[in-house]
């Protein structure tokens, strides 16, 4: 089966995706626990595979101890330099794109993939990836991990998009607009849903200045949104992570 897709930049670095692993294992813990074959793919896992192998160690620790973690690359150098960290059959590393090398995942993680994309190309990555019937989490962050939006996709339709800081580095929700997903980032302009909700999460944090820290003032910023009207999809538990939910914009 040909590979589709083109070889990322290969970016990456330790503990750069441990946000969005979080909220795998929480939004698609009770898919795995039910599946018959727990499989997750990380697709684009890039020059080194130290976040697929976080991944399998996170979900083995926190959904169940037989989830199988398979990392697609298309670039065959990157695959060949993997097969040292694999653990078969839980961990494995294969050539493989948005075809997913014909296997049949419960769940895939595609994170910084589409960024190189054109937009007009998403839409059909996204119903390729999902197919099989998959649930695909597709996203982007910084370097670090340390900002991050990511949506959930099923069916090819996108339901969700989240955003989620290490709290101490938020300086302003507006930072969020620079790793918005591919579908989303030349849509932050007015008279879009995504840049009203942008800035309706920018007024609420400034409308929360507090001097009791940044983790006090998100959790006053999320309320707020809530209680402003907004459909947050998420509660307090989360939030105290530097996570908030919301539909995805057009569907709000």
């Amino acid at each position: 089966m040909k590979a589709v897709g083109a070889i990322t930049r290969g970016t990456t670095n330790p503990n750069r995706l441990r946000r969005v692993d979080n909220y795998i294992a929480h939004r698609c813990g009770d898919l795995l626990r039910a599946a018959a074959d727990p499989l997750v793919i990380d697709l684009g896992y890039g020059a080194t595979p130290v976040t697929a192998v976080e991944l399998r160690t996170r979900l083995a620790a926190t959904v169940r101890p037989d989830v199988t973690v398979v990392g697609l690359e298309i670039d065959p150098v990157r695959v060949q330099a993997a097969q040292p960290h694999a653990d078969p059959p839980h961990l494995q590393f294969r050539r493989g794109g948005f075809e997913l090398a014909g296997l049949r995942p419960t769940v895939v993680r595609a994170f910084n993939v589409l960024r190189q994309y054109a937009e007009d190309e998403v839409a059909a990555a996204w119903t390729a990836m999902t197919a099989s019937g998959a649930v695909l989490v597709e996203g982007t962050c910084d370097e670090l991990g340390r900002i991050a939006t990511w949506t959930v996709v099923e069916a090819g339709v996108p339901g969700s998009l989240t955003f989620s800081a290490r709290l101490s580095d938020l300086d302003q929700p507006a930072t969020f607009a620079e790793r918005l997903p591919k579908a989303l980032i030349h849509h932050n302009v007015p008279g879009e849903p995504v840049h009203e909700l942008l800035l309706a999460l920018g007024r609420a944090w400034d409308t929360e200045a507090t001097p009791f820290g940044p983790r006090q003032r998100w959790l006053a910023t999320c309320r707020r949104m809530r209680e402003e009207g907004w459909p947050v999809l998420d509660g307090p538990a989360r939030w105290r992570l530097g996570e908030l939910t919301f539909p995805y914009p057009g569907r709000l």
